[in-house]
């Protein structure tokens, strides 16, 4: 019969042991003849090691055109122990992004993943400080004085402005216009602003592929959109057209809007 003769015995510092055994007969007295034979023990393992992070705090960044559901960043917790006890969970558990993040567990490395659930704003919020928690997933009630089986780590998300196109400020316009409206008359107005904190100047333009007849005209600068050729209501009494915002250094944004004519009285 083998027994330990030590208390506490520490899988982490040793795992394995060779111990040779010795049966000698005439019951162990001088002369008589002996016989040995090795035996390994191997210790294994019991959930006594609360997972770990690497590093208090965590840096990430952001464009903040990313995609949701992409990852943006890993954290790890360390766990000395194997199997089944080293797995955790992660979650957010503090922060002014609950709603934003959310952190999963990557089952083949035990990361935590944090990933984006809703859309970011640059201009609106620059960065997010999270407090994330790893939790081992199997407790052993054995060792449950020698917790809490958890720790935390801070992470800093910081959103980086991504240059976005410009925005008109309603997506549809409808305009009414009497048929015998005058040439170069100002029928209405668009207007359009450039979202990113270094704004663009803004440039509009007619798309020609809904206005073959060139109807209308629209100022560059100032999106004041004039006739150019006579209207007749019972001609067309409708007109739908492509108003395009462009900025000056790249981005552009379509507007489909109705012109309504009515009656001359």
């Amino acid at each position: 019969i083998i027994k330990t003769a030590l208390p506490n015995m520490d899988r982490e510092a040793k795992e394995e042991y060779f111990v040779v055994i010795q049966a000698k007969d005439m019951g162990g007295h001088m002369g008589g003849l002996s016989g040995t034979t090795t035996v390994t023990i191997t210790l294994t393992d019991v959930n006594d090691n609360p997972p770990k992070f690497a590093q208090s705090l965590y840096h990430f960044s952001v464009m903040e055109d990313v995609a949701l559901g992409e990852p943006i960043g890993r954290v790890k917790a360390n766990d000395l122990d194997i199997g089944e006890n080293a797995k955790s969970s992660y979650d957010i558990i503090e922060g002014d992004g609950m709603d934003i993040f959310e952190i999963t567990t990557d089952a083949q490395t035990q990361d935590g993943v944090i990933r984006v659930r809703k859309p970011l704003d640059f201009e609106t919020k620059k960065s997010y400080t999270l407090k994330v928690e790893a939790a081992n997933i199997h407790i052993d009630p054995r060792f449950i004085s020698g917790g809490p089986f958890k720790d935390t780590a801070t992470v800093k998300i910081v959103v980086e402005d991504a240059d976005e196109p410009p925005v008109f400020s309603s997506p549809t316009y409808l305009l009414e216009v009497h048929e015998n409206a005058a040439i170069n008359s100002v029928i209405g107005q668009v207007t359009a602003h450039d979202p990113d904190v270094s704004s663009s100047p803004i440039r509009f333009s007619i798309d020609r592929h809904t206005d073959l007849e060139r109807q209308f005209n629209i100022n560059a600068e100032d999106g004041k959109i004039t006739l150019a050729t006579p209207l007749d209501r019972e001609t067309n009494m409708w007109h739908n057209i492509t108003i395009v915002a462009t900025e000056t250094s790249k981005y552009l944004c379509i507007l489909k809007f109705c012109c309504f004519y009515s009656h001359y009285f």
